[in-house]
């Protein structure tokens, strides 16, 4: 006879009670995962190996310099104090380098359309998002057809509503807009539209981003309203590896700076292609030619927001072909992150960039590996990290949908775990095997800590098989298919005041039709 009136008293809730306990929305502060966690636990640079680095970066600008600045640029930047050097290049001494970096813009927000969704991308925290210039969606079924205008537009509206996806950059290149002002402009508007998290873009020409800044400026209210909480950053490659300057994309950070929208200054020099093969000299070259961005913004305008965005792709050494799910990939991001750190910059690099063509095992395990390593670098904004394939060269709404359980995955390793009085146990213990029923699963604690500690995935499988098979036996991408379809028959953002809408249509090339920005009329 069991005389313990105690276990009577406690029994455990029902799986329905647990389930819907699990349903109910916790206030972000309490949820296991959330934006901005902070990471640096992984380092795959030693601190001596960061200051080779960076002395490295140094001596490349000052001897090796960057060729092919534009006119305004060299005036920008021998003024600041780089000089020409005999083979046209503009060299970059340590010293502006130096006290271009003690005055360079720190802790600033990226803010979204909605305050909810501002960042703050300094320190070590961290924040996932996309980007890219894919030129194809990809189906399930593994078919390529080139991307449209309103697949980005759809791409966006699904991003809205992921969790663990936390800022929106332009993911794919609309190829039904042939004209690069219309491409460029429908691009920053589909974007805009789509979501209310902050957004990245990109433009080939300055009188195209200067366009754009009149559209952001009446979506904002006002070119003041604007500049207080600039909600778009612009996505500029303005080094052509190896130390090269890209002059039109010069031009546009030019404008971007006194416009005041940030800049993500990106090198992407691919190692063993524009890029050396060493890893090291990888890295020492990406971070001189972001130096180099870094001091031509400052030159354009002194404390403008600009990120720190080493994008260190990697060849296949025997193909010569970008491996974006590479291992070394992961490195190389991770110790970008740590750069960045070293310079107390916001920093932004890349992850999750799949090599497989579809979203499948190969595709899972490299995002998964890359994502684990650099979120726990502690890098501050992670791109290209849902959505991606094929190297770029590809996008995937299901992935996108996978992948936003992958980072979520991820970020709860940046948590890491919590030790104190409360979380090592000893009563619970103490309470469970002296006076209780021998398990935890009815426990105050337990049930205290199922949502604020334990993280579930919105679209993975954790059935059993008897389960799983009754409901369909549905793999995950048949999953993440019908959440897609989900979210795209019901979620129309609608943050634009549609007056506010309608002035932008009369004045520029919208190509997004509105039908496509409402739902489907119901049928009678």
């Amino acid at each position: 006879m069991n005389e313990n009136p105690k276990v009577c008293r406690r029994p455990g809730p029902t799986r329905d009670a647990r389930r819907a306990m699990r349903a109910a929305p916790l206030p972000e502060a309490l949820r296991p995962v959330r934006p901005g966690m902070e990471g640096g636990h992984y380092r795959p640079l030693t601190d001596e190996s960061v200051l080779k680095i960076h002395r490295a970066a140094l001596q490349l600008l000052a001897e090796v310099g960057l060729a092919d600045a534009p006119p305004s640029g060299i005036e920008y930047l021998t003024r600041a104090g780089c000089t020409l050097g005999t083979h046209g290049r503009l060299l970059f001494p340590a010293a502006l380098v130096e006290d271009t970096l003690a005055r360079a813009a720190r802790h600033f927000v990226l803010h979204g359309q909605e305050r909810r969704h501002d960042l703050e991308p300094w320190g070590k925290k961290v924040y996932f998002g996309t980007a890219g210039a894919a030129v194809n969606m990809v189906s399930p079924e593994g078919v390529y057809r080139e991307s449209k205008i309103r697949d980005l537009y759809d791409i966006g509206r699904i991003v809205d509503v992921m969790e663990h996806i936390h800022f929106f950059q332009r993911t794919v290149v609309p190829r039904d807009i042939p004209d690069p002002y219309e491409m460029d402009f429908n691009t920053c508007y589909a974007a805009v539209s789509s979501t209310t998290k902050h957004v990245g873009s990109s433009w080939v020409n300055p009188v195209h981003v200067t366009r754009s800044l009149e559209m952001l400026h009446a979506i904002a209210g006002g070119e003041d309203q604007w500049r207080a909480r600039p909600f778009v950053s612009q996505s500029n490659c303005f080094v052509v590896p190896p130390m090269k300057f890209a002059v039109d994309a010069c031009r546009c950070l030019e404008v971007a700076a006194l416009g005041g929208m940030p800049v993500l200054l990106l090198s992407a020099g691919q190692a063993g292609a524009t890029a050396p093969a060493a890893i090291a000299g990888a890295l020492a070259q990406e971070v001189a030619e972001v130096l180099a961005g870094l001091v031509y913004v400052n030159a354009v305008k002194p404390g403008a927001p600009a990120i720190f965005g080493t994008w260190c792709f990697v060849s296949d050494l025997r193909t010569g072909a970008m491996s974006g799910g590479s291992p070394e990939q992961a490195l190389l991001s991770a110790a970008s992150a740590q750069m960045a750190h070293y310079y107390d910059l916001t920093g932004g690099t890349a992850s999750g960039m799949t090599d497989s063509k579809v979203p499948d095992a190969q595709s899972g395990g490299e995002k998964a590996y890359s994502h684990a390593l650099v979120g726990n670098s502690g890098a501050n904004l992670i791109y290209e990290s849902a959505g991606m394939h094929a190297s770029l060269l590809g996008f995937s709404l299901e992935s996108l949908v996978i992948d936003n359980d992958i980072i979520g995955a991820a970020q709860r390793t940046i948590r890491g775990i919590d030790v104190d009085d409360a979380s090592l146990s000893i009563e619970t213990i103490r309470d469970v095997c002296l006076n209780g029923p021998g398990h935890y699963l009815g426990s105050e604690q337990t049930l205290q800590l199922m949502q604020s500690a334990y993280l579930y995935p919105a679209i993975g499988d954790r059935k059993s098989p008897n389960e799983w098979t009754e409901q369909g036996a549905l793999d995950i991408t048949e999953r993440a298919a019908k959440k897609v379809r989900e979210i795209l028959a019901t979620h129309f953002p609608a943050h634009i005041p549609e007056a506010v809408d309608a002035g932008i249509r009369e004045r520029f090339p919208v190509r997004l039709a509105r039908e496509a920005m409402r739902p489907a009329p119901s049928p009678r």
